[in-house]
């Protein structure tokens, strides 16, 4: 099988994520955000959480032996996740563990799609959490073009109400790539001003 190699994209999604995380303030960690069960700190924590799960996976761990967030944050938010990030990193360094079958939390996979399922969700909260701080939520068209390639490979149209997904959202046809991604992943075009 020719599996795609998605991981010089999770890795540039992963580097917007640490720049926003880098830029959030603590005053802002109590802020609403976009995924309505995420206030700022949560969604960071679950996002750290991510990481975690893409390192388990590429040691042959089961994705869901790592809980979805964590209760505790470091002080330094962008050193903690920068640490994380860099030990996943290390352990999908080899091409072979693209074809390898890893357990993600949607069930048994090969690597290369797992790290597919990684990047859309990066990508998403990353927009999640530039929305709900107030910073710029554009995400790189070439990121978006392939995240939502994955999306909608991964997630069906409709049929959503067991998966943390909300519904398809309409946009136009001449929607950027990323608000088009967004839209696929349940999520509104908002302004931040929309947000809290």
């Amino acid at each position: 099988m020719n599996l795609p190699d998605f991981r010089p994209q999770l890795h540039q999604a992963q580097d917007w994520v640490a720049t926003l995380i880098a830029e959030t303030t603590p005053e802002q960690l109590d802020r609403p955000t976009p995924c309505e069960e995420f206030d700022v700190r949560d969604l960071i924590a679950h996002v750290y959480k991510g990481t975690m799960r893409i390192e388990a996976m590429g040691k042959g761990i089961a994705a869901e032996t790592v809980d979805f967030r964590t209760q505790e944050l470091p002080d330094d938010l962008l050193g903690g996740f920068q640490d994380r990030v860099a030990a996943g990193r290390q352990v999908w360094a080899d091409d072979a563990a693209l074809s390898r079958t890893v357990t993600a939390p949607w069930g048994k996979t090969p690597g290369a799609l797992a790290i597919g399922g990684y990047l859309t969700e990066a990508l998403a909260h990353g927009w999640d959490l530039a929305i709900a701080t107030g910073r710029p939520s554009e995400i790189d068209s070439t990121l978006a073009e392939a995240a939502l390639q994955v999306a909608q490979l991964a997630i069906p149209a409709e049929g959503r109400d067991q998966m943390p997904f909300g519904e398809v959202v309409p946009c136009s046809a001449d929607a950027s790539p990323s608000d088009r991604f967004v839209a696929w992943m349940g999520r509104k075009v908002a302004q931040p001003a929309e947000v809290g």
